[in-house]
Parts: structure tokens; sequence; C-alpha cells
């Protein structure tokens, strides 16, 4: 059996959908508005020093759109002929390859945010939780037919063994 060891530049690298990064920025808004929120009344009525973690949360609400994208760019996914291969981050790069030999079977799910943005995850599952991976943030078609996919090689894959 021969290994082929690729270049990441010449991988055809696939990326995610950009509504992804709109769906985690919503949920950090909605869980930083009501600490705003809570912050505000309570700067009224307590105290004027509680507008310091008022800004405080209001900056890093405006630091994590901006990381959000960031990090929602850096996750991409190559199909290659015996694996498949899931890199993310940028400064500290993560890059799992999974055989379809060892994929038990692949999940695909949507909560009512990402459904309602058209995104769903796959998570594929394998004999060892540590080689596992999951995508985040495929648009649905693409999601539904990865797993499908998925699924088809590993089948085929291990019937080979």
């Amino acid at each position: 059996m021969t290994v082929a060891l690729y270049d990441e530049g010449e991988l055809p690298w696939r990326t995610v959908s950009p509504r992804l990064a709109t769906a985690r920025r919503v949920s950090a808004t909605a869980s930083s508005v009501v600490w705003l929120l809570i912050l505000g009344v309570l700067a009224v009525w307590v105290s004027r020093w509680l507008w310091v973690p008022f800004t405080v949360v209001a900056l890093l609400l405006v630091w994590s759109w901006w990381f959000i994208g960031r990090q929602v760019s850096a996750i991409s996914y190559a199909e290659l002929p015996e694996e498949l291969v899931i890199r993310r981050g940028r400064i500290f790069r993560t890059l799992v390859s999974i055989p379809y030999g060892r994929l038990q079977y692949a999940d695909m799910a949507s909560g009512p945010l990402m459904r309602r943005l058209g995104i769903a995850s796959v998570t594929i599952h394998t004999a060892s939780p540590a080689s596992g991976g999951a995508l985040p943030g495929l648009a649905l078609p693409e999601a539904e037919a990865l797993r499908e996919r998925l699924t088809a090689l590993g089948e085929a894959q291990r019937a080979g063994l």
C-alpha cells in the first residue's frame, strides 16, 4: 500500500458556508446583550463604576465579531481518494485526517438557527473518539451529500478489508 503525501497547497480545499459566521455572531450577540442589559441597569441604579465592565463586555462583543469571521474562514476540508482531511485555525493550525476505512458513521445536525440559515454540521465517528472530526456550517444540500458519500465510502472501505 502506498501512502501519498500531499502539499497542503495542492489539495482541493473546500470552505464551509460564511453563514456559519452569522450563526455564531447571533449567538455571541444574544449572550452579550443579556450581560449588557444587566450591567447597564446596575450601572444606572447601583454604581457608575459598573460602566467599566459594561464597556469591557461591549468591546469583547466587537472583538468576537471580528474573531468569528477569521475563525470560520479558516475552516476547510478536502475529500481525497482514501481519506477526508479537515483543516482549522490560522495561528494554531489543526489538520485532521480521517481514513474512510475507519469511519463508522456520519451524523448530520442542524439547530433552529442553523436550519433558518440553511446550514448543518456533519460529525464523523470512528472507532476511536480521538480520530473523529466535525465539519460545521456546510450548506444543507452539501452536508446531506457529504454524509451520504462518507457513509458509502466507509462501507466500501470496510468491505474491502
